[in-house]
């Protein structure tokens, strides 16, 4: 059961690396008023930025998911592959995300957004 919280929190940590992306290494970010800094960005950092929000979104049905699943009483192991799926096609959605592949992208999207669904039904 261990297993299930670190699955969590590694999908909320998903959208901070994707924020952490966006800004590392920029010039001249201004951390006393980031958001007009990350707006203007362009290219790549726009995508890991737009990555964030998406991943932000997607975070409220997926934990409802995953907290129906245990009040239902699904097997450990069977949510927990599920949620290990769901998380590996995010990381693979912010990759296709950043590097501009966008049909890529769309489809890892609808593929998490079916596995979510799988979770809620399990």
């Amino acid at each position: 059961m261990n297993l299930i919280p670190g699955l969590m929190i590694a999908a909320a940590a998903l959208p901070y690396a994707a924020a952490i992306a966006a800004k590392a290494g920029g010039t001249r970010f201004d951390n006393d008023n980031p958001r007009p800094w990350l707006a203007s960005q362009q290219g790549w950092r726009a995508r890991a930025n737009a990555a964030q929000a998406n991943l932000f979104e997607g975070l409220p049905f997926f934990y409802a998911a995953v907290l129906y699943a245990l009040y239902a009483d699904v097997a450990v192991d069977r949510l927990a592959g599920l949620m290990g799926v769901w998380i590996a096609l995010r990381v693979l959605f912010v990759a296709a995300y950043i590097l501009g592949r966008g049909t890529m992208r769309s489809l890892i999207w609808a593929a998490a957004l079916v596995v979510n669904v799988a979770i809620l039904l399990s």
